[in-house]
């Protein structure tokens, strides 16, 4: 027994030692050598995470038949313009205003920004202004989180709790898509 052992051993390294090498960049070409940029694939992510967020915010204001559905750009330049979390606008908007359906005429103010009353040209400039406000004037000065910032936003004590409800919609809209993608990884 011990002698069949050392024969498929010999037997085992003979047969390593007389193959060859094989590397498919010398087969194939270049076609076959691979390399990683970190930094093209850590920006390919974050673009498909913000795609991402943009279907998200889309889907939802689509589905509360929302006047701002063509403002999700807006929605994410200032988000990351001012670095907010990409929900937390569109989900003032929902609570206080549907979305910006139910607002004072003509004020494009879908956030009750100074008690609903302040007026903007656009939803573009009041999602700028409200944007700017939020960075400036609560998360600078400590309110860092959704119920130190509804603490300050709004008088009453149910602000962030809704807020907070909002902002799972469009996560749950989010992870809706993450279903269909993750079906299909593709990966160079």
């Amino acid at each position: 027994m011990q002698r069949i052992v050392q024969l498929i051993f010999v037997t085992g390294l003979l047969f390593f030692a007389m193959t060859s090498r094989v590397e498919a960049a010398a087969i194939a070409g270049d076609s076959a050598a691979l390399s990683l940029n970190f930094r093209a694939n850590k920006r390919a992510i974050e673009e498909a995470a913000d795609f991402k967020k943009r279907l998200a915010i889309k889907a939802v204001l689509e589905r509360y038949n929302s006047p701002m559905v063509d403002e999700v750009d807006s929605f994410m330049v200032t988000c990351k313009k001012y670095t907010l979390d990409c929900y937390l606008l569109p989900s003032i908007a929902g609570l206080e205003s549907t979305f910006g359906r139910f607002i004072y005429p003509n004020s494009n103010n879908p956030f009750g920004w100074g008690r609903g009353l302040i007026m903007f040209d656009d939803w573009s400039e009041a999602i700028d202004t409200v944007g700017s406000g939020l960075r400036n004037n609560y998360i600078n000065r400590g309110a860092t989180t959704i119920d130190e910032i509804g603490a300050i936003y709004c008088e009453g004590n149910t602000w962030a709790g809704k807020i907070k409800w909002f902002m799972k919609e469009f996560q749950k809209e989010e992870d809706k898509l993450s279903l269909y993608t993750e079906s299909f990884p593709v990966q160079l």
